[in-house]
């Protein structure tokens, strides 16, 4: 396990820390809940975790089998070659998204009971699996460098753990400085509302930047 490997770990976990499921619907939910409502916010927050971290783990066993058939073909020059021409058309794709192509349906969750936190939280982490580039770029990236269990289940932990350090910050700020931050939140839902769209581009160019960064560290920059 390189530094390399965890600082861009990090900038992905931090990337898909402004996604809609983590960042998006926690700020609604922040707006029109009250403060004494906090619980149910957390069990929101905790579903998602869960349930990322349980879809990450299921991609690493499911990869690692994978890995354990065609490991030398993974690792092969073509495997980073196909990496690097998928992280440049992920790039190429984010130019794409700029917001400007109409405002589609509006989202606005509300504050439920437990279970319609749970069912909320299960929710809109199924809907974002499919879109969750940053997760699978950091797990694909974890699987090639072929890292035993005792390593990628905490690293995996620790990733979806720094995903939810933002919104926990603005839930803490609310809590001590409630006058303070809370008209900075219904400031920062309109702008989430305005720039979905090109909050999508910024993470498709993202990650597609750092899965080609990686492979270009092999292809050029470590004699493969």
């Amino acid at each position: 396990m390189t530094t390399g490997l965890l600082l861009t770990l990090a900038a992905l976990a931090i990337v898909d820390s402004t996604s809609f499921g983590t960042l998006g619907i926690s700020v609604y939910l922040m707006v029109a809940s009250e403060r004494g409502q906090v619980p149910r916010l957390l069990l929101y927050l905790a579903t998602v975790a869960v349930f990322y971290y349980l879809v990450g783990v299921g991609l690493m066993l499911g990869l690692s089998t994978a890995m354990e058939n065609f490991g030398d073909a993974l690792h092969s020059e073509a495997a980073y070659w196909v990496q690097l021409v998928l992280g440049v058309g992920l790039f190429a794709l984010s130019f794409r998204f700029d917001g400007k192509r109409g405002k589609g349906p509006r989202l606005e969750p509300r504050m439920g009971g437990p279970r319609a936190m749970v069912l909320l939280g299960l929710t809109a982490g199924t809907l974002e699996v499919a879109t969750m580039v940053p997760y699978l770029a950091a797990i694909g990236i974890m699987t090639t460098a072929a890292l035993p269990a005792g390593q990628w289940l905490p690293l995996l932990a620790a990733y979806v753990a720094l995903m939810f350090v933002p919104v926990l910050a603005l839930l803490g700020l609310r809590a001590t400085a409630a006058a303070w931050v809370e008209p900075k939140l219904v400031r920062l839902r309109a702008w989430l509302a305005r720039h979905a769209a090109s909050a999508v581009g910024w993470t498709l160019g993202i990650a597609g930047f750092l899965l080609a960064r990686d492979a270009a560290a092999f292809l050029f920059f470590a004699g493969g």
